[in-house]
């Protein structure tokens, strides 16, 4: 033998124990031996088979010689060497799963005959906490938590403590939420629990949308606009639009090729009204749609005014606070734009197109804006109980044969839970 971590101090006090594999039938695993040694400080394995063994091992053969030193004679026998390893924390050696047989741990491991070699603080990885599970059967090693205990720092012993109450909690909860939910289960019966299960789908759904008012008598106030602006959110636009609703027919021409806009904006500047009131509040409403749409592409927000400083601050504080969620990550709060946020943009975004455009707006112009899949727009079309119908696109844009159009229009069309997830199609 050799010993992969030095040479040992006494040799002749080493007691080793070898065992074969026992299906002999077996052209490879009939040759396999596992080789197991154990000192005051660490145990040992060897073997001669897998991805650990010396690659020598295979290109050369070993024998040893015992000389009869009162003859002179020498006897040769065949030999092999097996390179020994440290049992270190996290390995796992089954005895049994060499011989062929499979072993359960016996009672005889709960009550934890444990031996523990520990070399030095400097190298807790070293550290051998040997658990006999069955007697020279399994060789397992524990976790790193005794080594911490009389080792570790100040921190460590911190973080082992909280894990381990942790672990204690979570095994109270567990045990009061499974008992809970077996009363719930015995009270209510599965059918009214399945029923409960599809409404919270709906109202998990209704969370990210805009209010909807279904006993409404006219299309604008089922999505009012008031739930989308505030009258002070409104006010604080006046400013920021004005340049939308006194833009020249020069300065269109400049903002499309510089793609300051998005292409719903960019076609609906082109048809501003005349009157002074309503190109006011067609031009404010488009800035707003502009931004959110603008604020959806970001996925963390680093900074404090992230739609630049001619956003109004109370329109910044209104997306930071409704349209992003918050997320810890290296040791501070940040503010991410996960997926469901952006589901709620488009949301918003669609009620809003549909006040601008007389409650009928294009989703396949929004959907690209947004870089959204179509079937994600659709759900969210049908969500918001618009009529989903297809139309023809304006010119000039990307499929603008396979357009689909969003209506809302009274009654609201009914509305039903969702029944699982879409069926993929497949790719060939």
């Amino acid at each position: 033998v050799r010993f992969a971590n030095g040479r040992l101090r006494r040799p002749d006090s080493m007691r080793f124990t070898v065992y074969r594999n026992r299906d002999t039938a077996h052209p490879r695993k009939r040759h396999r031996r596992i080789l197991v040694s154990e000192t005051e400080r660490l145990c040992y394995v060897g073997h001669n088979f897998g991805s650990e063994v010396l690659k020598c091992s295979s290109l050369c053969r070993y024998f040893i010689g015992v000389l009869d030193k009162s003859s002179g004679e020498m006897e040769v026998y065949n030999a092999e060497i097996f390179n020994m390893q440290p049992l270190l924390s996290g390995q796992l050696l089954c005895l049994c799963m060499l011989r062929g047989e499979h072993c359960e741990p016996r009672m005889e491991a709960q009550q934890g005959v444990w031996r523990a070699g520990v070399t030095h603080r400097v190298s807790l990885l070293k550290c051998s906490l040997v658990c006999l599970w069955c007697p020279d059967v399994y060789f397992c090693l524990m976790q790193m938590d005794l080594c911490i205990e009389a080792f570790g720092t100040s921190k460590q012993k911190r973080a082992l403590s909280s894990r381990r109450m942790n672990a204690v909690g979570s095994d109270v909860v567990s045990t009061a939420v499974t008992k809970a939910a077996a009363n719930v289960i015995d009270a209510k019966g599965v059918t009214a629990l399945m029923q409960d299960i599809a409404q919270d789908d709906v109202q998990n759904i209704s969370a990210f949308l805009p209010p909807c008012h279904e006993d409404a008598d006219r299309p604008e106030h089922v999505y009012k606009f008031e739930d989308i602006l505030s009258p002070a959110e409104y006010e604080a636009l006046q400013v920021p639009a004005a340049t939308l609703a006194n833009v020249t027919a020069e300065e269109m021409v400049k903002r499309a090729e510089e793609r300051r806009h998005c292409s719903f904006v960019l076609e609906e500047l082109k048809f501003l009204p005349t009157d002074e009131r309503n190109r006011d509040h067609k031009a404010r409403c488009l800035w707003f749609l502009d931004t959110l749409i603008k604020f959806s592409h970001l996925k963390v927000i680093k900074k404090k005014h992230p739609m630049g400083p001619e956003c109004p601050h109370i329109i910044s504080r209104k997306l930071m606070k409704n349209f992003s969620s918050l997320t810890y990550n290296n040791g501070s709060i940040q503010n991410l734009i996960s997926a469901s946020m952006k589901a709620k943009i488009a949301a918003y975004v669609i009620a809003l197109a549909l006040h601008i455009n007389n409650f009928q707006t294009d989703l396949t112009v929004l959907q690209n804006d947004m870089k959204l899949p179509e079937s994600r727009v659709l759900d969210i079309a049908k969500a918001l109980r618009l009529r989903v119908s297809k139309a023809k696109g304006v010119p000039g844009l990307e499929n603008d044969q396979n357009h689909k159009l969003g209506t809302l229009s009274l009654p609201l069309p009914t509305e039903k839970a969702p029944e699982g997830q879409r069926k993929r199609r497949k790719i060939n």
